[in-house]
């Protein structure tokens, strides 16, 4: 069984109701044994899951919008921009795992540990606002997936959605490893979609190759740059970052420095090669765009469902539609498994809640499904690929309130002891922090007052 937390003394506040056992996942907290003794790749498979898990949140709905419109207005240019959030993403889970693993917290009971009420409260609220955006998203891409598939009315389909959660809590009684191996087979089926896409479009290698070098027109160009911070703000999710934090700790090894240090490094691997995953699969979605729009004179698509109509006629196979609408559906899917486990995990670490898994998915998708089906009903395609955006904006204007207090805890000796963050992954923390905040802000300010 896993140990309890070891709680750090020199944190100052709120010892009188930390938890004496782990909270997070309670209800689907099966505890994965990592083998003593085994080679690497025993132990790699054990830890295998996390990675995967968050991953599918770099790969949720509000990406598309994003990756498509980059695509088709600018071609393969923004491919490096791509690249360089999903390198930042890469960081900040690092940070998150070595969290929940040297200390046994998750990113949610720290804040609730270090600062005081009602600051812990505020950054509650904050992480709830971002994961109800979450889920909006879902809903819409699913419903959107729907249509395209079945030919379901947009309002039917975000009603539709409503059933996932039958499924959500089904699996949730089968074990967490379950759950890790759903995501994995919808994650599988994203990148064979993907993959089925890159061998029909056949883009230009030379092309991809010099789109993930940076240019400077992206920094000069206020339509591209505007573009690519929306491709950043969609990146990072604020609520992967709790969730990380804490589904690591759903692996049994010895908790003392050798331990958590061989666990840090396997379940880095872990993040950093299913990042790499979504990496290709945003790359994926930019450059089909590129080559299929952009390259043949259709520069205005932005929209998922004007890219699934002319996806046939412009690469002239008819399957092409068809597993774009797929991934699109598993893509929705997989991310409403990671943003119900998320939802827990934050209510639990900042207010110490235990809610019904049922009561948790029901008010969270209520949230999200009631805006939805009334912008579908009213105003149709146009409506809900603008409430897509909306969401992604929302989602910008909370990640600085997630990644802050996630550097700050990383860097404290004090709490982290030895695995505190070194003078050089300190200093390129806070930059892309600095950065993150500050271009998430610019596209804020533009997306409300442009």
């Amino acid at each position: 069984m896993l140990d309890k937390p070891v709680i750090n003394k020199s944190l100052p506040i709120n010892t009188k109701d930390r938890p004496t056992q782990l909270l997070s996942l309670p209800e689907v907290h099966s505890t994965i044994e990592v083998p003593e003794g085994a080679g690497f790749w025993k132990k790699m498979m054990a830890f295998t899951g996390p990675g995967l898990m968050v991953a599918v949140g770099y790969i949720d709905p509000g990406n598309w919008a994003t990756d498509i419109e980059g695509g088709s207005r600018f071609g393969y240019t923004l491919l490096s921009v791509i690249l360089i959030s999903n390198l930042f993403a890469m960081l900040l889970q690092h940070l998150a795992l070595k969290l929940g693993i040297a200390t046994g917290r998750d990113l949610a009971q720290a804040c609730r540990d270090y600062y005081s009420r009602p600051v812990s409260l505020v950054l509650w609220v904050l992480s709830e606002i971002a994961i109800a955006a979450t889920d909006l998203a879902e809903v819409i891409g699913s419903a959107i997936a729907l249509n395209l598939l079945f030919g379901l009315p947009l309002p039917a389909g975000v009603v539709f959605t409503a059933f996932d959660v039958l499924i959500v809590l089904y699996f949730q009684q089968k074990g967490f490893r379950i759950i890790e191996s759903i995501v994995a087979g919808l994650m599988g089926t994203i990148l064979l979609c993907f993959l089925y896409e890159m061998i029909v479009a056949q883009p230009s290698i030379a092309a991809m190759a010099s789109g993930l070098l940076p240019r400077k027109e992206i920094v000069s160009n206020p339509g591209m740059l505007y573009i690519a911070i929306g491709i950043l703000g969609a990146t990072v999710m604020p609520h992967n970052l709790y969730l990380h934090s804490s589904i690591v700790q759903t692996r049994a090894f010895k908790r003392d420095e050798t331990g958590k240090r061989s666990a840090i490094k396997f379940a880095t691997i872990d993040s950093t090669v299913s990042l790499a995953i979504a990496f290709f699969i945003n790359g994926s979605i930019l450059v089909l765009a590129a080559t299929a729009f952009h390259k043949n004179g259709h520069f205005e698509i932005a929209d998922i469902t004007d890219a699934y109509h002319l996806l046939d006629p412009v690469l002239g196979v008819s399957l092409a539609s068809i597993f774009f609408a797929l991934a699109l559906l598993a893509s929705g899917q997989s991310s409403t498994l990671t943003g119900t486990l998320a939802g827990q995990i934050v209510m639990e670490g900042f207010l110490n809640i235990r809610l019904k898994p049922w009561l948790r998915r029901l008010i969270t998708r209520g949230i999200a499904i009631l805006p939805a089906l009334i912008v579908s009903y009213l105003f149709g395609e146009k409506g809900t690929a603008d409430l897509l955006v909306l969401s992604q904006v929302v989602l910008s204007l909370q990640l600085s309130f997630a990644v802050v207090p996630l550097v700050f805890f990383t860097s404290k000796r004090s709490l982290m002891g030895s695995f505190a963050n070194s003078r050089a992954i300190t200093f390129f923390s806070w930059l892309v922090s600095l950065i993150i905040i500050g271009l998430n802000g610019y596209l804020l300010f533009n997306t409300l007052f442009r």
